[in-house]
């Protein structure tokens, strides 16, 4: 594996985002770019390297208050809430116009960020980006209800007329995680755009910046004073105040299930509305009649994509034993011809971690599983220099009850187990906390549709991995969630049903 440090980080950045690193301090609230009410800013940091990217605008729960307060005057203004649903739709299509007109700056801002290889940001999380809002923009003019029969009558001569319609929830509060921020954004600010909510939205810590440009370019679009607010801050502060926020009507969050049953407790309150999309620990199965080179490169991409920081990562690989050994042997290869460096560099197949405490904890499990008897075949350690590196590792000889088996890891780390039988392998993969993703590889079709079906997971990909469309509902069974992004059915989360009953 080439070490990191031989992979060295481009120091030439766009015009466009040099520019916007030195503006970036600013929050969004009610259409002006203010500062904090308490005047504290936080750091960003450039996982790659540990250097500060910029100052960002620290908000807490006064700030919070003020941008509720602003998306209720939004939600309220008849220059929103009654917009045409066709100029509601162009209106959109104007905003989505003007990020693929800044891709690039935007992509970059999110690899210096976030850490990831900049192909990834500019290739997959954009394009998936702008898709996203495309689908939902043609939502706005498909928000139908329908003519109900009624069936019930008082007197013979009683008739009625009974219809539904669809309504904006209201005042949305989006708390982002720092793995896919402007995608993970777009899954929820498309339907609330399209149903005409307003939002008040808290990017991670971590990676704020490209979402505060994208506020930029929704002002440059048009879209009313108010409707997209934006609140950088801490999870405990911005966060806990917008979940337990008494005037918004839901929380949209995607995080660890730990902070996600928090949430839950805290909208309590006026029991507001909740999307949940947590965390994961996914099964990949590969069947004794898999096309193994095929199981090999999916198995690879399915653990070490966005090194490993993704909820639906394939971190625990079931091979039938009279092919495990050549599975993991060709993953082992794979793993150690990965180009570890700055995302910036196009040479870099995979970034750094997010920041040194998730690197610790990554180090943490790996040592943990090695102390409880694990071999580590290839990786296992963090790379030398600069940044917040973690070697792509595989584990064998791991058990049901370790911790690395277990737990999330949040991380490029494979745990490898050996199976003989179908249904033991299915009920060890069912053996968890979570539900959000599974693999299957196999060349039986029959067979795929029999295991997907006794697979608890809110996606199962059969002969792939990763692969996302936005007409395809995302979302976890068990603790990894409640609810589902993407498809028609994420619409349903931004609308309340009302039904009308009139006397003829």
């Amino acid at each position: 594996m080439s070490d990191a440090t031989e992979i060295n980080e481009p120091t030439e950045r766009l015009e466009a985002t040099q520019s916007f690193l030195q503006r970036a301090g600013k929050m969004l609230i009610g259409g002006q770019w203010v500062d904090s009410a308490s005047g504290k800013k936080f750091k960003t940091i450039n996982p790659a390297t540990g250097d500060q990217l910029a100052e960002v605008a620290e908000g807490d729960k006064e700030d919070v208050n003020r941008a509720v307060a602003a998306a209720r005057g939004a939600f309220e203004n008849p220059a929103w809430r009654n917009m045409m649903p066709t100029d509601r739709e162009r209106l959109i299509r104007r905003f989505i116009a003007l990020i693929e007109d800044n891709i690039d700056e935007l992509s970059e801002l999110e690899t210096l960020d976030c850490g990831k290889p900049i192909g990834a940001s500019r290739y997959v999380d954009l394009p998936l980006t702008i898709d996203t809002l495309y689908y939902y923009a043609g939502f706005s003019t498909k928000l139908e209800g329908d003519v109900l029969p009624h069936g019930c009558s008082y007197t013979p001569e009683d008739r009625y007329f009974a219809y539904t319609q669809r309504e904006p929830v209201g005042v949305v509060g989006m708390i982002i995680p720092w793995n896919f921020p402007l995608l993970l954004l777009s899954m929820k600010l498309g339907p609330a755009l399209a149903t005409g909510c307003t939002c008040v939205i808290k990017p991670a810590e971590d990676t704020p910046l490209s979402t505060l440009r994208l506020a930029e370019l929704a002002q440059e679009a048009g879209l009313p004073d108010g409707v997209i607010n934006v609140v950088p801050g801490y999870g405990e502060t911005a966060g806990a105040a917008i979940a337990n926020h008494p005037d918004v009507d839901k929380c949209a969050f995607t995080g660890s299930t730990e902070v996600g049953k928090s949430i839950v407790n805290a909208a309590s309150g006026n029991l507001k509305r909740l999307s949940l999309e947590l965390g994961g620990k996914a099964p990949n199965l590969v069947l004794e009649d898999a096309d193994i080179e095929a199981a090999i490169a999916g198995a690879t991409m399915a653990i070490y994509t966005n090194q490993g920081e993704i909820c639906c990562a394939g971190s625990r690989l079931y091979v039938h034993r009279s092919i495990f050994d050549q599975v993991i042997e060709g993953i082992v290869d794979n793993a150690s011809k990965t180009k570890v460096g700055p995302g910036l560099n196009p040479a870099s197949e995979m970034g750094p971690l997010i920041n040194q405490a998730q690197l610790d904890r990554v180090c943490n499990y790996v040592d943990g599983g090695r102390s409880e008897g694990a071999e580590i075949l290839v990786g296992g350690g963090q790379k030398s220099g600069k940044g917040f590196f973690y070697e792509p590792t595989v584990m064998v000889n791991t058990k049901p009850d370790m911790r690395v088996v277990k737990e999330e890891i949040f991380g490029p780390v494979l745990t490898a187990m050996p199976f003989d039988s179908l249904d033991d392998v299915i009920k060890d993969a069912n053996d968890t906390i979570y539900g959000l993703s599974a693999g299957i590889w196999t060349r039986d079709v029959s067979k795929a549709h029999q295991v997907a079906a006794q697979l608890n997971a809110g996606t199962v990909w059969v002969n792939c991995f990763h692969i996302f469309d936005v007409t395809q509902p995302f979302g976890g069974y068990k603790q990894s969630g409640w609810g589902r992004e993407w498809g028609r059915s994420a619409v349903e989360h931004y609308t309340e049903v009302k039904s009308v009953c009139i006397k003829m």
